[in-house]
């Protein structure tokens, strides 16, 4: 495998330097409509983006008055922002700064777009199955299975449908297992992406398709493979208008993954058994003990030669994040077939590192972004917290994380409109990289 960084296609390239045009334009009509005092009040701007990143790092890893404190500086500083934009007497030219700011974002998120359908998946035609099998979760999602009927649409489908009874544990892959021996041709999901994984992982043992049904809360694999998240019975289209997709399996530990590995700060909180139903509770309530200092055991990684030490945190991903932002949650892998695993390691000590990661994202100290085919994960204890697809994992140290190329065969609709939500956040950097014509992070493979 050959892994190049192409140039993007024209139309991004415009679209970017149209968006960095656009973005010095909104600097330079508030800077020339108030003279040098401009040069104050842009200043005055970027100061309240940097408190205001300060104060969200207190709110999440301070308990008390502190964290009151640093969620009214996150919540009033861009309002005494404004504010005094106001008070100065510069709201028309401050309108007409934020109109071109709107300019640049669209036509960064166009050449985003651009690049994403120049480097997208190719796909192939299929015939249908003869008997495919949907594994469905009826608790997942907050009860999708249910409200959009899915049993009933994937039956009349010609679909054999197995319903998990949530009351009792279930092996899912064992579930599989048995349909392929009983003759599936095709194995399916309507659940969690950890669901999809065990299942996932017997598709590609037996080479048969794999069927995503976007019945999950989030549904990450189901936004990188274009699929429509508001509406999951329009995924049940792959069974008459389908087409494949040859993608990528992580693998940790002799165990398949299909989104991410989390270690750290993120696999701790997993660890909570109230994690489930009180996720954000439950976020807020451990964040302070593991952010300062971090109450884990330190995390050691050594990837592709690269050594990282001492991580609070490490996102291993079936392949790399176009703009990896652990503070900005909606990011998105444009490819799933090139072959490598995206890693992402943060530690952040303090309110000044919380504000680089929330303005230079990619490029901030605290932040290492790396591809590479293998990782691998150490510490001092026997085993770690691991958090795979979401799910709270004990793993036997040092964990290993590799990527199986082209090992899953995945059925989509032709038409895959996806979800406005799903739109992933640009990176300026990448904008900025674009515009100048520079080779790009993400990469993609020489076919």
């Amino acid at each position: 495998m050959t892994v190049t960084r192409p140039r993007a296609p024209a139309r991004a390239r415009l679209l970017a330097r149209a968006a960095l045009a656009c973005a010095l334009g909104a600097v330079v009509v508030l800077v020339a409509a108030s003279g040098p005092s401009g040069v104050l009040i842009l200043l005055i701007g970027i100061a309240g983006l940097v408190v205001t990143a300060a104060g969200t790092w207190w709110a999440v890893s301070h308990r008390g008055p502190a964290r009151v404190a640093g969620a009214l500086l996150a919540v009033g500083t861009p309002v005494a922002v404004v504010v005094l934009y106001i008070r100065a007497g510069l709201w028309p030219e401050g309108l007409g700064a934020f109109a071109l700011l709107v300019a640049a974002v669209v036509c960064a998120q166009g050449a985003d777009r651009s690049v994403r359908a120049h480097d997208g998946m190719r796909a192939v035609a299929c015939s249908p199955p003869r008997h495919p099998v949907l594994i469905m979760n009826p608790k997942s999602g907050g009860g999708k299975v249910g409200r959009f009927g899915l049993v009933e649409k994937a039956e009349a489908l010609g679909a054999e449908v197995v319903l998990l009874d949530t009351s009792v544990q279930t092996d899912v892959a064992a579930l599989a297992r048995h349909a392929v021996a009983e003759g599936a041709d095709l194995l399916g999901v309507a659940g969690g992406d950890g669901t999809q994984a065990r299942v996932a992982e017997v598709a590609a043992e037996n080479d048969l398709p794999f069927l995503v049904v976007s019945a999950g809360t989030r549904n990450h694999l189901a936004m990188d493979l274009g699929l429509d998240r508001d509406d999951p019975s329009r995924c049940l289209d792959a069974l008459t208008d389908g087409e494949e997709l040859q993608i990528d399996l992580g693998v940790v530990s002799d165990r398949a993954f299909v989104n991410t590995v989390s270690f750290g700060v993120y696999a701790q909180i997993v660890q909570s058994p109230e994690y489930r139903d009180a996720k954000t509770e439950s976020a807020l309530r451990e964040l302070p003990d593991l952010l300062l200092g971090y109450a884990g055991h330190p995390l050691d990684a050594l990837v592709d030669g690269t050594r990282l030490e001492a991580q609070q945190a490490l996102l291993v991903s079936n392949n790399p994040y176009a703009a990896p932002r652990p503070m900005a949650p909606g990011g998105r892998r444009p490819r799933l077939d090139l072959g490598t695993l995206g890693v992402v390691g943060v530690r952040v000590a303090n309110a000044a590192q919380a504000a680089g990661l929330a303005l230079r994202g990619s490029q901030a100290t605290g932040l290492n972004v790396l591809t590479a085919p293998c990782i691998t994960v150490s510490s001092n204890a026997d085993s770690i917290p691991v958090a795979v697809d979401g799910e709270a994992l004990q793993l036997t140290t040092p964990v290993t994380c590799s990527i199986s190329r082209g090992a899953l065969r995945v059925r989509v609709p032709r038409n895959r409109p996806g979800s406005p939500k799903s739109r992933p956040r640009h990176d300026w950097w990448e904008t900025a990289a674009l515009a100048l014509g520079r080779p790009r992070r993400t990469p993609t493979v020489e076919e």
